[in-house]
């Protein structure tokens, strides 16, 4: 769902006459705020009823998913010896709906599970938008219709959707990464809609961002399943490196200031592809689960 030119953006919301949101989604401030910072936060995107009804289903899932036939994937970032997780179980869950551990919920020495399986898993994907009625009604709403098309999206794609869990002392950190690094196409066309489940904050492991960040950093790498499907691996990207009509606007930074997006549960906050993030460890009490959906320009080579 990549943006198109700035002008033209707003030149076609201008026109529309969706300056106040409404079914087109976002005001014409938001749009602005949203090509200048990289990201938006919106409050209240999701009603309190519909909020809890997702975090209900979440719970759900994580309580009755078995262990019988499970391989006990763990989800790395890659910040370990062990890289970023790449076994079958993950490569083949493009259409399924399968369940990642969280690496710290196992004993270092033994291996061995020492959470509740409901507190250990990292993130569930990455089909809820095909495979789970509650989840394909939230992330196929009108009103993210609307912004897609806001956004340019001619033909917009929904890539994956996932459950991430922020789950209380254990939840790991996501060191600071683009979007478009893991969903590439060219030019690149990410655009994360990430939904707060519950509170996010600074104890719990909110996310942060790099303002800005989206207009002078490239898109240098991609990550791409290894030939034979032997794992993945971090190749670089021969193609664009931002989105069409996009930076570089300004010189990269060597070190990025990150702003915290504390937000309360139902927000939704639009993550730009090209956009430095990250988020901290929870080493709180309390859980951050988030819903998040990624889309891409359907007509993007690579979509």
């Amino acid at each position: 769902m990549a943006p198109s030119r700035t002008p033209d953006l707003l030149q076609v919301t201008e026109a529309s006459g969706a300056l106040n949101g409404g079914d087109l989604g976002l005001t014409l401030e938001q749009l602005r705020s949203f090509n200048d910072d990289g990201y938006l936060i919106v409050p209240n995107a999701l009603s309190a009823s519909t909020t809890a009804s997702l975090l209900r289903e979440t719970h759900a899932m994580l309580s009755n998913f078995s262990l019988e036939d499970h391989p006990m994937t763990k989800f790395s970032t890659g910040e370990n010896s062990n890289g970023h997780v790449g076994d079958d179980y993950f490569l083949t869950s493009g259409d399924k709906i399968r369940f990642f551990f969280e690496e710290d919920a196992f004993h270092p020495t033994t291996g061995e599970l020492q959470k509740p399986k409901h507190r250990a898993i990292n993130k569930i994907g990455h089909y809820l938008h095909e495979l789970n009625p509650a989840f394909r009604d939230a992330t196929l709403a009108p009103f993210n219709a609307g912004i897609a098309r806001q956004l340019g999206f001619g033909d917009p794609r929904v890539l994956q959707s996932m459950i991430i869990c922020k789950q209380p002392e254990i939840g790991g950190r996501v060191p600071p990464h683009q979007d478009s690094t893991f969903l590439y196409t060219d030019p690149p066309s990410a655009v994360g809609f990430w939904i707060a489940l519950e509170d996010a904050t600074a104890e719990n492991g909110c996310l942060s961002f790099a303002k800005g960040s989206h207009r002078r950093t490239p898109v240098k790498s991609r990550f791409v399943r290894k030939e034979g499907d032997s794992g993945t691996e971090f190749v670089d990207v021969k193609g664009a490196n931002f989105p069409q009509g996009l930076g570089p606007e300004e010189k990269m930074q060597e070190e990025e200031e990150y702003t915290l997006g504390e937000v309360k549960a139902g927000t939704l906050v639009l993550i730009h592809g090209n956009l430095l993030h990250k988020s901290e460890k929870n080493l709180s009490g309390k859980s951050s689960n988030a819903a998040r959906q990624d889309g891409t320009q359907g007509e993007a080579d690579g979509a």
